[in-house]
């Protein structure tokens, strides 16, 4: 894969013991110096105009002159230094270069994967929260859709936690798919299924909330029953991937099962549906705050790209994550499977 990287990202200093700290994307380059063909990339940052794009411009211009002014706590969660202007808006125009990479035709092992910092999917349309500042994945999907003036854009948000930011800015646009696999009642607290969109965005979003405990097997049957008929009947021209491995079982801020295998599980079904609708792909790094299960996650993305084949699980999908999705069909109109 090639990855979208800038030291920049790293200059954005959260402080002692808060847990998205430069070690994460440090530990993530660390794990692929064991790895074959991993390529950096470095990328502008993304303009103020394309900021605004999705993010309302009192905010922006606010957030910009707290920066200026040395920063601090935005909220308890969200900090801030002087250095961290840049940072957000080089992570930002980091993902920009994934969507970009993936539409001029940097697939298969050249496949994007951009791994700024800090995240953004939590970042709503005018307000900072959950360690966001500017929803990068937003700023790439808009970027895609008016640059390259395509007719539709789905983002598939694996992170534990509802991209309740990415939701927020999208939920009533109709030329974005946006569907979030999540704990239930984990931070924000947001995405129950019958959030679905509204207006022109009616039926455009899809949450899966899944409870406390879901494993791999449980979120491949997501993968397979709800997210990929959804996205293959939306048909977008681009899919982008917010991809956090806190779902991860070893994370220490969740209570999802998923192994470092169930990762490789679901790049290679992503991966799939994307060969046979003749889509490209392109991935955005969100939360993980395990350091080492957060480098073994964004390894095993990368090493399926390089032709790893992934094993399946040994185990079975739960009675009530099998209750969750018949749930989500019958609100998406998908039938009975």
């Amino acid at each position: 894969m090639r990855f979208g990287y800038s030291p920049r990202c790293l200059d954005h200093d959260t402080g002692p013991r808060h847990p998205e700290t430069p070690d994460r994307v440090r530990a993530i380059r660390e794990g692929l110096k064991r790895k074959h063909g991993v390529e950096y990339v470095d990328a502008d940052p993304a303009t103020m105009d394309e900021i605004t794009a999705v993010h309302e411009t009192d905010y922006i211009e606010e957030l910009k002159e707290f920066c200026a002014n040395g920063g601090g706590d935005w909220d308890p969660d969200t900090t801030a230094v002087e250095e961290s202007w840049d940072a957000i808006c080089k992570s930002a125009g980091l993902s920009q270069w994934a969507a970009e990479s993936a539409l001029d035709g940097e697939q298969g092992r050249d496949t994007p994967f951009a791994i700024g910092r800090p995240p953004g999917h939590h970042a709503v349309y005018d307000d900072a929260m959950g360690f966001c500042f500017v929803n990068n994945v937003a700023v790439a999907a808009k970027y895609a859709l008016e640059e390259r003036d395509l007719d539709g854009v789905a983002i598939v948000d694996w992170d534990v936690h509802h991209g309740n930011g990415t939701q927020d800015i999208f939920y009533d646009d109709g030329d974005v798919f946006f569907s979030s696999i999540h704990e239930d009642g984990l931070y924000p607290g947001t995405g129950d299924h019958d959030e679905t969109g509204e207006g022109d965005g009616e039926g455009a979003t899809m949450n899966v909330s899944l409870p406390a405990g879901a494993g791999t097997a449980d979120y491949e049957a997501v993968f397979e029953r709800c997210l990929e008929p959804a996205i293959e009947r939306f048909d977008p021209d681009l899919l982008l991937v917010s991809a956090g491995f806190d779902a991860h079982r070893h994370d220490p801020i969740s209570r999802m099962r998923v192994s470092t295998e169930g990762y490789a599980l679901f790049t290679d079904r992503l991966r799939s549906l994307c060969d046979r609708v003749d889509m490209p792909i392109a991935f955005v790094l969100e939360g993980g705050y395990g350091l080492d299960v957060l480098a073994d996650g964004v390894a095993i993305v990368h090493e399926t790209f390089d032709g790893r084949q992934p094993i399946d699980p040994d185990e079975d999908v739960s009675d009530d994550v099998l209750a969750c999705i018949d749930e989500v069909r019958e609100i998406h109109g998908l039938g009975e499977k």
